[in-house]
């Protein structure tokens, strides 16, 4: 399986930086689909490997298997250098969402980056749970999961259902908005050594591209701010430079303050709650969990304890999560008040998902690929 992924991420980065070729990304994307999908059962994968990750890192017990590892960091490794290959042709989840991709509507981008928020509040979740023991979200609620192994949660099929409905006319709407994994491949890309060229040579600003891409990734050029807006731009952005320290410590209080619903999440304070209302006669009769409880003969004080050691980590987790969604809600503030100046139209490094469909419409591209056929003789 690691071999597997390798040569895919090594065939992905040839056909996207060099080959160029939207038909060969899809082919591989469909071979992704059908073996880390269908035949692997989406198991193990790079997204849920982040519970693993973290429990490994929190739990001296706990042992991260080698091929979890290896599938968490070979795809980090090529986004450093190539950009989002392994979300281009490589990734089952977004494979199955690319196929039924038919009519795709344009998302506003104050809409996309709004949404977005929810990846990251996902990952800090992932994190928060995995690293108090309490559960693999990313893997329990995976949506395509039950497709891949043709039957699974009633509940997990309906939201996969859903999601795929709405890849109908939303692109990849997991990948851009729910995607854990996909939020540290964003940041990462952001520092490729290569990234996506929509043109081999000389945009001619034809606007093709931007028509073409369905993520909303093609960044337009940008002419000179008025004098007048880029003084009220200076201006918000000292406000929102400012405003990052109160988001942080408003997030922290606020992340704090649910740590005692979210460490319901995990299983020994779930049970300590009921021994604790069954003692008292709150509740009448007892479930299987608290009668093998009460077989084992541990006093419920030494299990109350464990709880409160539990919920203790959730405190402190729960307010390091919402410091860290302040942090990142403050960090797009003040990122939508920079402006950068474009000459042409680019492959924004973050958002673009190397799908390739860019290449099919660019005049330039075409006539290169005129030349080859020239230079081979094709007819």
């Amino acid at each position: 399986d690691v071999a597997v992924l390798l040569g895919a991420l090594s065939l992905s980065s040839y056909l996207v930086l060099k080959k160029r070729s939207r038909r060969l990304i899809f082919s591989l994307m469909i071979f992704s689909l059908i073996y880390f999908g269908f035949y692997r059962k989406g198991c193990v994968c790079p997204i849920g490997a982040i519970g693993n990750i973290v429990l490994s890192a929190f739990d001296s017990n706990y042992a991260i298997p080698l091929t979890a590892l290896a599938f968490f960091i070979l795809p980090l490794i090529f986004t450093l250098f190539f950009g989002r290959v392994f979300c281009g042709a490589v990734c089952p989840l977004g494979a199955i969402q690319d196929v039924v991709l038919l009519k795709p509507l344009p998302v506003p981008s104050w809409l996309e980056s709004s949404l977005r928020i929810l990846a990251y509040l996902y990952l800090a979740l992932a994190v928060l749970f995995a690293a108090t023991s309490s559960a693999f979200v990313i893997c329990r609620y995976d949506p395509f999961v039950a497709f891949f192994r043709l039957g699974g949660n009633l509940n997990i099929v309906v939201l996969g259902i859903c999601f795929l409905i709405i890849g109908v006319f939303v692109a990849r709407p997991y990948c851009r908005f729910i995607c854990p994994y996909g939020v540290i491949l964003r940041q990462l890309s952001r520092l490729s050594r290569w990234k996506v060229t929509i043109t081999p040579d000389d945009c001619i600003k034809c606007r093709l591209c931007e028509d073409a891409c369905p993520f909303g990734a093609i960044e337009k050029p940008t002419a000179d701010w008025p004098v007048k807006d880029y003084r009220k731009s200076k201006k918000r952005l000292a406000v929102y430079i400012v405003l990052v320290p109160v988001l942080i410590v408003l997030g922290g209080w606020l992340g704090s303050s649910l740590s005692d619903a979210t460490s319901r999440m995990n299983f020994t304070v779930r049970l300590a709650d009921r021994i604790y209302m069954e003692d008292r006669g709150i509740y009448k009769d007892d479930t299987d969990e608290s009668e093998a409880f009460r077989a084992t003969g541990k006093p419920t004080q030494q299990l109350y304890q464990e709880a409160s050691v539990i919920k203790d980590k959730f405190d402190l987790g729960g307010w390091l999560l919402g410091a860290f969604m302040g942090f990142v809600i403050g960090g797009k503030l003040i990122t939508h008040s920079i402006r950068t100046i474009k000459s042409e139209y680019e492959a924004d490094r973050a958002g673009c998902y190397a799908c390739g469909r860019c290449y099919e419409y660019c005049p330039r591209e075409h006539v290169r690929l005129d030349k080859l056929k020239g230079s081979t003789g094709e007819v």
